[in-house]
């Protein structure tokens, strides 16, 4: 054989599609969730199944877009989003495919879609953290009490891109109203200066140095300060609690088959063992976040579910308000 059809063979080979090299040897999962996060999980998948997964990570509502405009090209089969507001973003542009019922039944409907093309995995209240040194902490009770003056300089919050955050906001103003809910945006805008970051661990570290007397955060940024450094001056506050409170923002993180997912069969396997009791249980064990399957617990050190309060907005409605609420953060001018 001479070099010239040799060459011409090699060419050929590699300019196969992906699907025809790789269709039963790997699975590519975006993921908009830390590496740190998702790779027990997916270690444990290959371990179990010995399928491949290759995590392709980047912000949520990137690789959505990205999902969105490669269409019948992409070579995605798993999309994951740090929150629902994304998921449901992603069923409404009919971008995933339907999960057999099943794999959808292990999971409550109140944490997945309505035609069960995306499913929760694990959850998350939104709580403040505060600095037990700090007189002025004592009378907070409220996310809302973030906008009182006396908290000038004091308060510490993510940027407004940040989806945790925009979710968050979502649920405030189902529950308080519109109006509310932007007075409040301009009062903690008013008492930021230097209070806003770009992640919430950064958060926590000015709350427990001092330089921050409370901060809006995920809970289980909070566990994970404490478990580094256990004499920390911080504690975990849940908002919006008793008869007449709103409850903690509840958001969950969740996963959904890509509609056009050249690997179906291999993709299925994988939603199955996110959601079952093994793959649950190392998401609350990795993440110190609440897994979605009833009858899985969550991690010592976090508060149990159903011992507060958490507010009464249907997660599917993070996706469906989300243009509604970055309208608002935009026109209150929030960083």
């Amino acid at each position: 054989m001479n070099i010239m059809r040799l060459l011409n063979i090699f060419l050929l080979v590699a300019l196969l599609p992906v699907t025809q090299l790789q269709a039963s040897e790997e699975l590519l999962v975006y993921s908009g969730r830390s590496d740190k996060f998702v790779k027990p999980v997916m270690e444990a998948f290959t371990l179990k199944t010995g399928i491949k997964v290759v995590l392709h990570a980047g912000s949520s509502t990137s690789l959505l877009n990205k999902l969105q405009l490669e269409g019948e090209r992409s070579q995605a089969d798993i999309y994951i989003s740090n929150d629902a507001g994304n998921m449901q973003k992603g069923a409404d542009l009919k971008l995933f495919s339907i999960i057999p019922n099943e794999i959808a039944q292990n999971i409550p409907s109140n944490y997945r879609s309505k035609q069960n093309d995306w499913l929760g995995l694990s959850a998350r209240a939104r709580v403040l953290v505060v600095n037990t040194n700090s007189p002025l902490v004592k009378d907070i009770s409220s996310v809302f009490d973030l906008a009182e003056p006396e908290l000038k300089g004091q308060i510490g919050l993510t940027h407004s891109g940040n989806e945790s955050y925009i979710a968050g906001v979502t649920v405030y103003m189902q529950m308080k109203g519109k109006d509310a809910t932007r007075k409040w945006l301009v009062g903690m805008k008013k008492n930021f200066n230097d209070g806003v970051f770009n992640k919430h661990s950064k958060i926590v570290k000015a709350v427990a140095s001092g330089k921050k007397a409370v901060g809006l955060v995920n809970h289980y940024y909070v566990y994970r300060h404490l478990e580094k450094y256990p004499d920390a001056p911080i504690r975990i506050l849940l908002p919006d609690q008793g008869e007449q409170g709103m409850g903690v923002a509840w958001n969950v993180a969740g996963a959904a088959i890509t509609k056009h997912s050249k690997r179906l069969n291999a993709a299925e396997k994988l939603m199955a063992f996110m959601v079952s009791k093994e793959g649950q249980g190392l998401f609350a064990s990795v993440n110190r976040e609440y897994p979605t399957r009833v009858g899985v617990a969550a991690a010592d050190d976090v508060p149990a579910v159903g011992s507060f309060k958490v507010a009464n907005v249907p997660m599917t409605s993070l996706g469906r308000l989300r243009n509604e609420t970055l309208d608002l953060i935009e026109a209150v001018g929030m960083p």
